[in-house]
């Protein structure tokens, strides 16, 4: 409604009437809230969202993804039009993804596996059949195609319409014509949107401007990682042999050899490029406010190559015409996934920006922030896409630098662990360049260098990208040995650090964790904060370093959302919240040798009289004090050692030395999660926003006796699914990379949430979110890994060291004794 009154105040205020904010109203009102306003400068779809192909696929590896992807397209394919009345023009035309490479073809065949647990109509099928449904497309060198007959493409604008048309019955208001200008939180803690229409205050603000995003976010005080690149497609002139088909071709997407897609456009070809070479960025400072259904004109130097294969590939459309050229901008996160979620720092301010796939992504992605909003937590996974994710390193020319390559990458294959260099390294450990020297494989892990993998005995000294086992396999296999033979250390500095002081310190952390804070100084304790709704929002071990002061620390990527909680559910607690991960360093020390390696660097009493498992103690190691935990992650007699970052290499050092008569060895982040996974510790991949407490197995770190945030909701025995833990049968060729389907008498019955080789019992291990009654320890089942179903079964206990004996006790002194 164009004119209509602005209101004074409203629940809910979305600015940006892309298909994304409209999707966000729509749903929203779908949850329950219907005080909603949003705001469009212009009218409706005016910014990227008018401009975009339209085409979405069930072909993703992502389960998460997966599932939106499913459900916008029976959101387009019937729901949406026969809940509102009105067209969406849906294009039900199926698709084939092709691979010409052995390597694409694992990328097929993994999706497969993925599409099998999200219940697609999906299939791996020959040249031959992609020949009978498409027979006008160039096959050579095709290998085989991913088939998903159920894909399609759809107006972008009926789409954003209809959605709108939905909000709009649910009692939202959208307003058009009505440009922010500001937003600004007052005391009481409302959201002001400052508008050419004046202002209106709110509870919730929702960013939903598109490529105008970054620079709202910055009325605001907030740094939104993202980068308008451009993107082509060409439309031609009328197909004579398109003339007399009954029905509309598939939609071919042809990574290798056109770096896009190519599809019917009516009766004419519709051919777009993401050109892998010199991408072009556009407004690195503001994307002007006037701009509206702006486009560029065609670069066809920067497409040309990719634009004359894709013409062989479709040779009927060679000697045709260009009739049309979308040149329009997109935004890119540094990564590629959106921003969905709160933004960082602040109370009620939401992210629904940087979505470069708006029609293929949107709507799933935007009635999973609703549910957040209005419950809580999502229902799917939202790590991916939290824009906590990132931190302040994430400056403007970092974030260029990596749109350029997610750009690039956009049609390559998405290996596992496939690992982004560019912009790199921008926040290395004091031990980066020594463990570097030894041969260190690095990964980004919220901005932190942590070593993957080393590489030995000529290896080549890079990431080794494979579907399938490959030389990096034997290299984590021996660090796995190492640890539970001799003694292995790890950089482990990236982990977030934070301390919370002060005589509320302890009333704040009770309301907060679900397991007893320790009692005494010196306890730790492993415990877990949930939502408002009883999900997980984080996994944290506290150290009680004394009388009013506790040590947090946590998986990186939760730094920004353990602040935030903190924070949030601040109340009047005399209490200070101090990071602490730039400043200090850590070290994992593990093995049978742990205790002889150590010693020799300190005078501390490290027996277990003296230094109890599951204690902290202050001590000096090579003259530098430190605090150590005694700890492990692998399972094993060790110590964490949190450091003072100056401090850190002399102590690596001291360590390394002291090892060496022993057979120390340096290992990554590879081998830690192998080793985990032969303990049954779970990890991030099931800890999620997805589960309470009850559905991952781990009550045993949830107290009944105390309250404390969801306490009720994560305490429910209805159980939806819940974590089971699997040996799968090898097969020397694949181990599998997460997402795959698990079957019970050829049924689905859940999906895999982690995986990994373990190399000390020689089996795949895995944790699983499966349906209660198929958690029974015994139970056979089949995981379906590359596309083929394999023998699994679920267990009871840990495969290894089931009584947790060898971090507790030392096993040789027992023995002497």
């Amino acid at each position: 409604m164009s004119g209509t009154t602005l209101p004074s105040h409203a629940h809910v205020v979305i600015v940006g009437g892309g298909v994304m904010g409209v999707g966000l109203a729509y749903h929203l009102a779908h949850e329950g809230w219907h005080n909603v306003i949003l705001l469009e400068k212009a009218e409706l779809t005016s910014g990227s969202t008018w401009h975009a192909a339209g085409q979405i696929t069930h072909s993703t590896s992502s389960f998460g993804l997966g599932k939106c992807v499913d459900y916008n397209i029976g959101l387009y394919s019937g729901a949406l039009e026969a809940e509102t009345g009105q067209a969406v023009t849906w294009h039900g035309c199926g698709s084939f993804r092709l691979a010409y490479t052995q390597d694409e073809m694992d990328w097929l065949r993994h999706t497969l596996s993925v599409g099998r647990a999200l219940g697609f109509n999906i299939e791996l099928v020959g040249s031959d059949r992609v020949a009978e449904l498409h027979p006008f497309y160039n096959l050579d060198g095709v290998l085989g195609a991913l088939h998903t007959p159920d894909d399609g493409h759809v107006d972008p604008s009926g789409v954003t319409m209809a959605m709108a048309a939905g909000a709009r019955q649910l009692g939202a208001k959208i307003i058009r014509q009505c440009r922010a200008t500001n937003i600004m939180q007052a005391e009481s803690g409302e959201w002001v949107v400052e508008t050419e229409q004046g202002n209106i205050r709110c509870e919730h603000v929702v960013n939903a401007g598109g490529t105008y995003a970054r620079q709202m976010g910055e009325w605001s005080g907030l740094q939104l990682p993202m980068t308008s690149m451009t993107h082509h497609y060409f439309v031609t002139d009328p197909v004579p042999e398109f003339a007399d088909l009954d029905t509309e071709l598939p939609v071919i997407r042809d990574d290798r050899k056109v770096s896009g897609y190519i599809r019917m456009e009516q009766k004419r070809g519709l051919i777009g490029i993401y050109e892998k070479e010199n991408p072009n960025s556009v407004w690195h400072d503001h994307c002007p406010w006037d701009y509206e259904n702006w486009l560029f004109d065609a670069d066809y130097d920067r497409v040309m190559p990719w634009l004359e294969e894709s013409l062989n590939r479709m040779p009927i459309f060679a000697d045709l015409g260009i009739s049309r050229d979308v040149h329009g901008a997109i935004s890119h996160p540094p990564d590629g996934n959106p921003l969905i979620g709160p933004a960082p720092g602040v109370r009620n301010y939401w992210c629904c920006c940087g979505t470069q796939i708006g029609i293929g992504w949107g709507p799933g992605l935007t009635r999973e922030l609703a549910r957040w909003m209005v419950h809580g937590a999502a229902d799917i996974s939202m790590r991916d896409y939290d824009p906590r994710r990132f931190g302040a390193y994430a400056t403007k020319d970092w974030q260029v630098t990596k749109a350029h390559e997610d750009y690039k990458l956009r049609h390559e294959i998405p290996f596992p662990h496939f690992n982004r260099l560019d912009g790199r390294p921008i926040k290395p450990s004091p031990l980066y360049d020594r463990l570097k020297q030894k041969g260190a494989v690095y990964e980004e892990v919220y901005g932190h260098e942590r070593p993957r993998w080393f590489a030995k005995e000529g290896v080549a000294q890079r990431d080794h990208y494979s579907f399938r086992r490959n030389v990096v396999h034997d290299m984590v296999g021996a660090e796995s040995r190492a640890v539970r033979e001799r003694a292995g250390i790890m950089d482990i500095s990236a982990f977030t650090k934070i301390e919370v002081t002060g005589l509320g310190a302890e009333a704040l952390l009770e309301r907060l964790v679900a397991n007893r804070l320790p009692q005494k100084p010196g306890g730790i304790a492993l415990t877990h904060m949930l939502n408002r709704r009883g999900r997980i929002e984080l996994e944290t071990t506290i150290v009680k370093l004394s009388e009013g002061r506790y040590y947090l620390v946590c998986a990186a990527f939760f730094e920004q959302r353990l602040l935030d909680h903190l924070n949030q559910h601040h109340k009047d607690e005399e209490a200070d919240i101090i990071l602490r991960s730039n400043d200090w360093a850590a070290l994992s020390l593990n093995g049978p040798k742990a205790r002889e390696v150590l010693s020799a660097c300190t005078d501390a009493d490290l027996s277990n009289a003296g230094f109890k498992w599951l204690t902290a103690q202050e001590i000096k190691v090579a003259g530098h004090k430190l605090w150590a935990f005694r700890m492990s992650y692998a399972g094993e007699l060790g110590w964490e050692l949190h450091i003072p970052r100056d401090n850190a290499l002399a102590v690596y050092d001291a360590l390394w030395a002291a090892g060496e008569p022993y057979g120390i060895a340096d290992y990554g982040s590879f081998a830690m999660n192998a080793l985990r996974m032969e303990k049954g510790f779970k990890g991030a991949g099931e800890l999620t926003n997805e589960v309470t407490l009850a559905e991952a197995d781990v009550l045993r770190f949830a107290r009944t006796d105390k309250d404390y945030l969801g306490k009720d909701t994560t305490l429910d025995p209805d159980l939806r699914w819940i974590c089971a833990y699997l040996e799968i049968e090898p097969d020397g060729i694949v181990d599998g990379h997460g997402g795959e389907a698990v079957l019970l008498d050829g049924e689905v019955v859940g999906s895999i949430a982690s995986v990994a080789f373990g190399h000390t019992i020689g089996k795949i291990l895995a944790f699983a979110y499966v349906r209660p009654q198929v958690n029974v320890p015994g139970t056979e089942l089949e995981v379906v890994i590359a596309g083929r179903p394999r023998n699994g079964r679920v267990l009871g206990e840990p495969v290894y060291d089931p009584q947790s004996r060898l971090p507790r006790t030392d096993i040789a002194m027992e023995a002497a004794e």
